[in-house]
């Protein structure tokens, strides 16, 4: 029998149902078949139907299933893609922000490395102005102490004698051994550095001046001999042998003042130079004569009082 559900390609029906034998069963229990049967024929055409028509609807349901499939895809895949490209597109806006942003970074750090070696050069001009303002308020502060010493020196002396000079009465005397201890000269240029400062060697003459400038060398007394520790005076007889003659052309007569032994003019070129000494057993014996070229000591000046 036929299967009148079932078509091939052609139009031609196809035959889904065999032709079946009768079956049956003998007293032996032994299973028989033979052609024909009506009743069975029918309970497997009802079977096979109802497998076709389950088979039919899986189909369906199938085909639709893969139309929406074929459908949907397009659009989620679509979608995806947009996706994709937007935030493609926002990775590449960021990538250009990133790179401005390097780029300006980079000459901000060029701007701050020229800055910084400005201010180097800056610092370096700083320091040498700033030396040079230590070096003035060095020199100001020196300055400062010798106005403040030259202050005293004017309020000891009532203003009356130059800076370094020391009063006594009338009279302004200069010890070169307070201006340098070290500085020596013979007696020309002891002369000529006194000239030099409008004044002359000391000329002692009354007993005063004569304690004074004793008491005054004392204190001076660079060495503990008496020899090399003087101090050149304005006395001299280098006109005439044996006459000492004071360079304000006074003669002197006094001879308590000599030291013992002295003026012995002693050596081949003759001492024709007075020098005054302190002396601890005599205030009175503080002068001998010295070689007024080769000897070198320190010198006293004197200078009316203004």
């Amino acid at each position: 029998m036929e299967n009148p559900l079932g078509r091939t390609d052609n139009g031609q029906k196809i035959s889904f149902i065999p032709k079946f034998s009768k079956v049956f069963f003998n007293n032996d229990a032994d299973f028989h078949s033979r052609n024909g049967g009506d009743g069975f024929n029918r309970w497997a055409i009802l079977c096979l139907g109802l497998l076709n028509f389950v088979l039919l609807i899986v189909a369906v349901v199938l085909g639709i299933n893969c139309a929406k499939v074929k459908q949907g895809s397009p659009q989620v895949s679509h979608s995806a893609a947009t996706q994709l490209i937007d935030e493609l597109n926002y990775l590449r806006s960021n990538h250009s922000d990133v790179i401005e942003a390097e780029e300006e970074a980079k000459k901000e750090l060029q701007r701050e490395i020229k800055n910084h070696a400005q201010l180097k050069v800056q610092i370096q001009q700083l320091k040498t102005v700033n030396n040079g303002y230590q070096r003035q308020i060095e020199g100001l502060r020196a300055e400062k102490t010798a106005l403040q010493s030259n202050m005293s020196a004017l309020e000891g002396t009532c203003g009356r004698c130059l800076s370094s000079w020391t009063l006594l009465n009338s009279t302004c005397y200069f010890f070169s051994y307070t201006e340098s201890s070290t500085v020596k000269r013979n007696w020309p240029d002891s002369r000529a550095d006194c000239i030099s400062r409008g004044a002359d060697l000391v000329v002692i003459d009354n007993p005063e001046e004569q304690t004074f400038l004793s008491d005054m060398i004392e204190t001076m007394k660079g060495n503990r001999n008496v020899w090399d520790s003087g101090f050149w005076i304005g006395l001299t007889d280098t006109g005439t042998e044996g006459t000492w003659v004071w360079i304000n052309n006074v003669t002197e007569v006094e001879q308590r003042y000599w030291m013992e032994g002295e003026p012995n003019d002693q050596g081949y070129q003759g001492e024709d130079c007075a020098v005054a000494v302190h002396s601890s057993s005599s205030p009175w014996k503080t002068r001998y004569d010295g070689n007024c070229q080769k000897k070198k000591i320190h010198w006293i000046c004197e200078i009316p009082s203004k």
